[in-house]
């Protein structure tokens, strides 16, 4: 989602400069050697140690993006992918930072200016392995036709709509080991003044592997979505202002939810200023933490909503994604990806 702020510039230690523009499909940006001053690892608990050290390295790895979002390790071919939503399209960036498009119209198929949003957001595989991605400008959950290999802007439609009337803009999503898919749905990829909305909510959906979709719950704007190991808890941030929080949902069966509750509210802190963000996307450790994205940068939870450590970066962080092996974060950072050093 775009909950920017105006940031007053971008770290002087930084390597790699930032710009406002692309000029090649291809582009080489250099692994930064060592971390800008504004970036800053904060241990708030010792428990935070089992995934992450206080003098961990932060790098930019790639610049020049307009606002980036739904970072996806893909394994297999060893990169990450990671959404462009002001200009509709995907990137791929090797583990050495080049970077290159990887699918043009990625979220809005139609032709001339749809919104300020239009692109995919996020990015998730199925249990087949095949590409999903939210869709803003097309307002639906897709799938891309091609193979990871060989990516085309062809795409079948998973869900479009609820009760006949069409999504705001599909926005974050997770699926369960038995390939349902919980996804949030806010406004925030529709024209100006949410021309054309045609839901009076913002709901969070189960699309179940049969093809039944169900509304779970609906927030102000949920945003974020992530799924305890156990699958007994799913997790959604709220990127309100006046209800910057963190909710959990006891789940009872597949898109059935028993009991919300209030993981952690970050509302105080966003109205008291002078912090960049609100909560955003986030991703869950296999260990029970979570990384998610807030308030100055990327924050970690255990299961039991306490909050163990911060990673600073002085940037808008929308999301985040582990490596394979779980020794690296991946952070969209505005116009930036980032890349974190865990244990």
């Amino acid at each position: 989602m775009n909950i920017r702020k105006v940031l007053l510039g971008c770290s002087l230690g930084a390597a790699v400069a930032c710009s406002n523009s692309k000029t090649s499909d291809n582009i080489k940006q250099e692994i930064e050697s060592a971390s800008p001053s504004s970036f800053s690892i904060e241990i708030l608990d010792d428990e935070a140690l089992q995934v992450i050290a206080p003098d961990a390295k932060i790098h930019r790895m790639a610049s020049g993006f307009e606002w980036v979002e739904g970072p996806l390790w893909i394994e297999e071919g060893g990169f990450l992918l990671f959404s462009d939503i002001p200009q509709n399209k995907v990137y791929k960036m090797t583990a050495n930072g080049d970077t290159s498009i990887y699918l043009h119209q990625s979220g809005y198929s139609g032709e001339g200016t749809y919104s300020r949003e239009p692109g995919s957001n996020a990015l998730l595989l199925d249990n087949d392995g095949q590409l999903v991605l939210m869709q803003h400008g097309d307002r639906r959950v897709a799938k891309m036709m091609a193979g990871l290999d060989v990516p085309s802007s062809e795409f079948s439609s998973l869900a479009d709509s609820y009760q006949d009337k069409r999504f705001n803009s599909p926005n974050d999503g997770v699926f369960d080991r038995q390939g349902n898919l919980y996804f949030t749905d806010p406004p925030y990829g529709l024209p100006p003044e949410y021309a054309g909305k045609e839901l009076s909510f913002q709901g969070i959906y189960c699309l179940k592997n049969d093809g039944d979709l169900r509304l779970v719950d609906s927030l102000s704007r949920p945003n974020g979505i992530a799924l305890s190991p156990d699958e007994k808890y799913l997790f959604v941030a709220n990127s309100d202002e006046k209800k910057a929080a963190w909710f959990r949902y006891v789940i009872e069966n597949p898109g059935e939810v028993v009991k919300r509750e209030l993981f952690f509210d970050a509302t105080d802190k966003v109205k008291l200023g002078g912090s960049n963000g609100l909560p955003d996307g986030m991703k869950m450790h296999p260990e029970g933490y979570l990384f998610a994205s807030g308030p100055d940068g990327v924050w970690i939870f255990n299961l039991e909503g306490n909050v163990l450590a911060k990673i600073h970066t002085g940037q808008l962080i929308s999301n985040c994604a582990f490596s394979a092996d779980l020794r690296q974060l991946y952070l969209t950072a505005d116009g930036d990806i980032l890349r974190v050093d865990l244990k």
